[in-house]
């Protein structure tokens, strides 16, 4: 049976009329949520602490801005956009006891609530609005009428009315003008883990490294391995967004597609499949979160170091220089974005 789906229809901003909403954080999916809902009717304040380089850009976007305590006080609904590994410390300084009945804890990402590194106050709502893109393509679609499809959740629902708020704040962000799908902070956050390390990121990065170091120790050149391994997926990437897996092998040769389906199962076999259904073990038990819970408070020795490691690999020097050949790729600084919304 189909999930359903939400649209504007079925969502009401009226439920904010005489409400003050906060998000805590002016990062990727938090500036994003803020500019569509005020660009939508609603009361927005900002909750930072006193010295986050967000301040200025939020002010400047037109926000009043006050520390993250007085944002809890003030709000009746609080989207927490806030680094998964930052929001328990803060939760306990500042967001618990400001808490109140009868208000309402957002999440976009129900990881601290589903695994419990939070422990949610018991006469309050808490909800998920989690849209399926980055921050600043929410904004983007929001601003030219469209909307970016997202997930709804309720872990708490004190009030019986926390699906309404969830899909307020949806609309509020332009969400139901695409499609809005219910699910639950477990499921997201289980399916999202899984994702991340199996396919999207981990499995990717694996892949397009193991390929280029396989051209490159049968003796190929560099650039041409960096080409045929990880320049070009980007063409099949956007085929299968647009088309799905079979609309991609409609638009390849013959003999790709004929690649594809015979060799592609022996790079991702049965081993590489148990080996996801490890992972995803490790997700559902929680010890990746553990894990990750581990690093982060001993410093984040591990993560930098393969982080630095990555950052050495002979793909990042050859890409590097390709893409400077390349006037009409549009040259982004991430580092750059990220620090001005930190």
């Amino acid at each position: 049976m189909p999930a359903k789906v939400y649209t504007d229809k079925d969502a009401n901003l009226g439920v904010f009329a005489n409400k003050t909403l906060a998000v805590l954080g002016y990062g990727s999916q938090g500036h994003a949520h803020a500019l569509n809902l005020k660009d939508s009717g609603c009361k927005v304040i900002i909750g930072l602490y006193p010295g986050s380089k967000s301040r200025p850009v939020a002010k400047q976007h037109g926000f009043e801005v006050v520390d993250t305590a007085e944002a809890v006080r003030r709000a009746d609904v609080i989207m927490v956009g806030l680094p998964d590994m930052k929001q328990a410390s803060v939760y306990e300084s500042d967001i618990l006891p400001n808490l109140s009945k009868g208000k309402t804890l957002l999440f976009s990402h129900g990881l601290s609530v589903h695994f419990g590194l939070i422990k949610l106050h018991k006469d309050i709502d808490c909800i998920m609005v989690a849209p399926k893109g980055p921050g600043h393509m929410v904004r983007r679609l929001y601003a030219e009428g469209k909307g970016m499809p997202a997930l709804v959740a309720v872990a708490q629902d004190k009030s019986k009315t926390a699906l309404k708020t969830a899909l307020a704040w949806a609309k509020g962000i332009g969400s139901t003008r695409a499609g809005v799908l219910k699910t639950s902070f477990k499921e997201e956050t289980e399916t999202d883990l899984f994702g991340e390390q199996a396919v999207l990121c981990g499995g990717a990065s694996a892949l397009v490294q193991a390929g280029f170091e396989t051209l490159v120790e049968a003796g190929y050149q560099p650039e041409m391995a960096y080409f045929e391994c990880l320049h070009e997926l980007k063409l099949i990437c956007d085929l299968m967004y647009e088309s799905g897996i079979a609309g991609m092998r409609f638009s390849i040769s013959e003999t790709a597609k004929y690649g594809d389906i015979t060799r592609g199962p022996r790079v991702v076999n049965k081993k590489t499949k148990a080996e996801m259904k490890q992972i995803l073990k490790e997700i559902q038990t929680g010890q990746f979160t553990r894990e990750w819970v581990r690093e982060y408070k001993g410093g984040l020795k591990k993560y930098n170091a393969l982080l630095k490691a990555g950052e050495k690999h002979k793909i990042e020097k050859t890409g590097a220089y390709l893409r400077s050949m390349m006037p009409w790729m549009t040259k982004k600084n991430i580092k750059g974005v990220q620090a001005s919304y930190s």
